[in-house]
């Protein structure tokens, strides 16, 4: 416990996989629509309409890291629908040295999942369920882990193009750790998200939010080398406010910047039938990347969507850090 955090295992699973996810701020698991991608956000936007797709995204993440994902559904008429997909990160080539800084032999460090995703909608109703079946494989040099996870999802898509679900991710189990030496499993980065999109009937342009972490409500984070606000400039002894009033601000203040960092909101501005501009914004990002005596817009994400023929392109920048950003590619195809 060396390290604030550290308390989950596969914490890959949390990126997003697919170029449109990024550019809505790291999920669209609240947008309905024929776009095969949507479902590593949410199973439950599995549909029809995604039928003879396959997809394939690249991101080159910060720190040199590579991943890519793939994607293909298929029909099982009257039963539903099912998808496959999968995931990898690679982190890269690392240069072995023992404790006595003799050279050893170099290794590398990846992350796989591989996934079975099913939905089907409900009879005579609006509301479509999807599961998926997560198995994770990962390995560092010689140490080996693998787990399974569940993501259980429920969409509500209206004739009027309102969107709401309902998801359960990550919820899973760590069948054997990266040691030998010990037993004990690491738990999954389990959340549950609630995310309502709307499309204007006479606007070109969709609005959505996602609410993350809907069981935890306390996300703030202070450095333990932080002391602004808490401690006096010259002495150890907390500071206290002096009014009821100023109690009350800095409680809302609390409040207000905890419940944002739940919170992700953008748009998909819809220019002509096949073309879009995607912009979010991630506060928790940015209260957790920025620097405190630099700021910048590392809370967007900014993205492209056009379609040609067959073939279906998406293209998206992130502003992850100062030191690091991310930009990420997809390309689907339609026959």
């Amino acid at each position: 416990m060396s390290q604030v955090g550290g308390t989950k295992t596969f914490r890959f699973l949390d990126i997003p996989m697919t170029a449109r996810a990024a550019a809505n701020g790291g999920s669209s698991m609240s947008i309905w629509g024929d776009d095969i991608n949507l479902i590593h956000s949410n199973p439950a936007l599995l549909n029809p309409d995604m039928l003879k797709q396959a997809a394939f995204n690249y991101c080159n993440y910060v720190g040199n890291i590579n991943y890519y994902s793939l994607a293909y559904a298929h029909s099982l008429k009257h039963y539903g629908t099912a998808a496959i997909t999968m995931q990898a990160f690679n982190y890269g080539k690392f240069y072995g040295y023992d404790e006595l800084g003799s050279k050893t032999r170099d290794f590398y460090a990846n992350d796989y999942s591989i996934n079975l995703h099913y939905a089907k909608p409900l009879a005579d109703s609006m509301f479509t369920v999807g599961v998926a079946l997560k198995t994770i494989i990962s390995q560092y040099d010689s140490y080996k882990s693998f787990g399974n996870a569940l993501d259980f999802g429920v969409t509500y898509h209206s004739k009027k193009d309102f969107t709401a679900s309902l998801l359960a991710r990550n919820v899973g189990y760590m069948w054997k750790n990266y040691s030998n030496i010990t037993n004990e499993k690491e738990s999954l980065p389990s959340t549950v998200q609630l995310g309502l999109s709307k499309k204007l009937a006479k606007a070109p342009f969709r609005v959505f939010v996602v609410y993350d972490q809907l069981l935890k409500w306390n996300l703030r984070y202070i450095s333990p080398i932080d002391t602004a606000g808490k401690n006096s400039s010259f002495s150890n002894t907390p500071t206290a406010d002096s009014t009821s009033w100023q109690k009350f601000t800095v409680k809302a203040g609390h409040t207000a910047d905890n419940f944002m960092r739940h919170v992700v909101l953008g748009t998909e501005i819809l220019i002509t039938k096949n073309f879009s501009l995607r912009v979010a914004y991630n506060y928790r990002r940015q209260v957790e990347m920025t620097l405190p005596e630099r700021r910048g817009a590392n809370a967007f994400s900014f993205g492209i969507g056009f379609k040609v023929k067959r073939f279906a392109f998406a293209c998206t920048y992130t502003k992850m850090a100062f030191p690091g950003n991310s930009l990420m590619m997809g390309l689907t195809f339609v026959w």
